[in-house]
């Protein structure tokens, strides 16, 4: 059931990266991805748990792009890491995942909320770990929060080149001021 399942999820994702996920009943959905809303019900319970299965996907993907460049020899400068992870989330290519992560964000809020930073913590702290460095979790959440923030910026002006001028600047004054 685990592969029909996440198979499932994965198509249905890439729907709604394409087309949005809104108001879309889960019959609309469910026809779109080629399959029964009856099978949506039965692998995902309900609207909001397929919502919650959205935002885990979506958030799990961008999780391992931060981890693939915790390799040998990559740099051991957590802050290339950083800058690895922005050139990946903000790529062109990416945007309509971001764009539906804050979408079915803002859908979770309304409906009960999730857990969305709390991974990313424990997965920055296995970078440190990997590249021999401390991490304090309240920067760590602070760095999210920001690149979280120019995410948005970006995806309402289509414009990396101020939100990556931003980041640089942030990272200037982590280096400088934040490292624990």
């Amino acid at each position: 059931m685990g592969d029909a399942r996440h198979e499932l999820l994965r198509r249905i994702v890439d729907e709604v990266a394409a087309n949005g996920l809104a108001d879309r009943s889960l019959r609309e959905l469910a026809a779109a991805v080629g399959t029964s809303h009856r099978m949506v019900l039965y692998h995902f319970g309900s609207r909001d748990g397929l919502v919650a299965a959205i935002v885990g996907e979506v958030e799990a993907e961008q999780r391992r792009l931060m981890l693939v460049d915790v390799a040998p020899g990559h740099s051991d400068d957590p802050a290339d890491v950083v800058r690895d992870v922005w050139r990946r989330v903000s790529a062109p290519e990416v945007r309509p995942l971001v764009q539906l992560f804050f979408e079915a964000v803002a859908y979770s809020a309304r409906n009960g909320g999730a857990e969305l930073t709390a991974p990313w913590i424990d997965d920055a702290a296995t970078v440190a770990g990997e590249l021999g460095t401390a991490v304090d979790p309240a920067v760590t959440r602070l760095g999210i929060a920001v690149v979280r923030g120019l995410m948005i910026d970006v995806l309402t002006t289509g414009d990396t080149g101020p939100a990556t001028e931003s980041l640089e600047r942030f990272l200037q004054l982590w280096g400088r001021d934040l490292r624990p």
